[in-house]
């Protein structure tokens, strides 16, 4: 792999949960580091401030397990997917910015956040989601199955169209479902992940 470092012998470093794709912290390596990481599997950094390497989590033992490091199109930045131990930030924060570093499915995930705010708020004359929690977990889960029926029809059929507006209305129907159970696509996500191995 060819790396650019700077001219103080520095090329910035994206810390990148592996699984989650969120981005952890920012650090830079030099040479030394770089070579370091690839030897223990740990992510190793050259600190600025100390002048010294460290290796993320040799105090604290929050270690950046590596999976992978790809350099970008002008070979001057690395990204470096890891599996990390622990939260990553020194203030004991998931990430450097604060946030949580929880798996997310995009739209899905917007998708689930508005069922369960219907769900725990809304008006169930003005709103289709919360008339089904009214209605309990019989109707909701009657709904998937009428879903996954009328899927199964338009999928023996040519129409293309129909049968994406069906596997639509399935999926937001057990999206439904899952939170009338108090679960989340993590949960399911979870349970094929252990299938996987």
């Amino acid at each position: 792999m060819t790396i650019k470092y700077d001219s103080q012998g520095l090329i910035p470093v994206i810390i990148q949960d592996a699984t989650t794709k969120n981005v952890l912290m920012l650090g830079y390596m030099n040479e030394e580091a770089y070579q370091k990481t690839m030897e223990t599997q740990q992510v190793t950094f050259y600190s600025r401030s100390k002048k010294r390497l460290w290796t993320k989590g040799e105090e604290s033992g929050n270690f950046l397990n590596l999976v992978n490091i790809k350099n970008d199109c002008d070979n001057d930045t690395l990204l470096v997917q890891v599996n990390p131990v622990g939260p990553t930030c020194h203030k004991g924060t998931d990430t450097c910015w604060e946030e949580s570093n929880s798996e997310t499915f995009g739209f899905l995930s917007q998708l689930e956040d508005v069922i369960k705010a219907r769900k725990e708020g809304a008006d169930s004359e003005n709103s289709y989601v919360a008339s089904l929690f009214e209605k309990g977990i019989n109707k909701i889960a009657q709904k998937v199955g009428e879903e996954a029926v009328e899927v199964v029809i338009e999928a023996k059929d040519a129409n293309d169209a129909l049968f994406l507006d069906e596997s639509a209305d399935l999926l937001f129907h057990y999206l439904i479902l899952l939170q009338a159970k108090n679960y989340s696509l993590s949960d399911i996500a979870n349970v094929l992940k252990k299938r996987h191995k």
